[in-house]
């Protein structure tokens, strides 16, 4: 089955401490059925002294948010849903709101 949300999409996150933010699909995880998104659901990470990094310390990241939380932003920038449809021979995703291609 083709994605609905991929990588590099922008979308809008519909429940949680995020509500209503946007922010763009930096890693899509199909088989654990989540995403993480720029700037959103940010965790402190408290993390020891290394090689790569040699002071450690608390580091602030994304975590993963589920896929029913989020949606992807029409060009209005307001939540949609996707729909499939074909033009030219080729699949395409729309929005299901305006009917843009995505």
């Amino acid at each position: 089955m083709a994605a609905k949300i991929k990588k590099g999409d922008n979308v809008v996150v519909l429940t949680g401490k995020d509500k209503g933010r946007t922010g763009q699909v930096l890693k899509v995880l199909p088989t654990e059925n989540r995403v993480v998104v720029q700037g959103i659901n940010m965790v402190q990470r408290h993390t020891r002294p290394t090689q790569m990094d040699p002071q450690g310390g608390i580091k602030n990241k994304e975590a993963s948010l589920h896929l029913s939380n989020v949606a992807i932003a029409d060009a209005n920038g307001k939540p949609t849903r996707v729909g499939f449809r074909e033009e030219d021979g080729k699949k395409v995703r729309f929005a299901k709101t305006t009917g843009d291609v995505i």
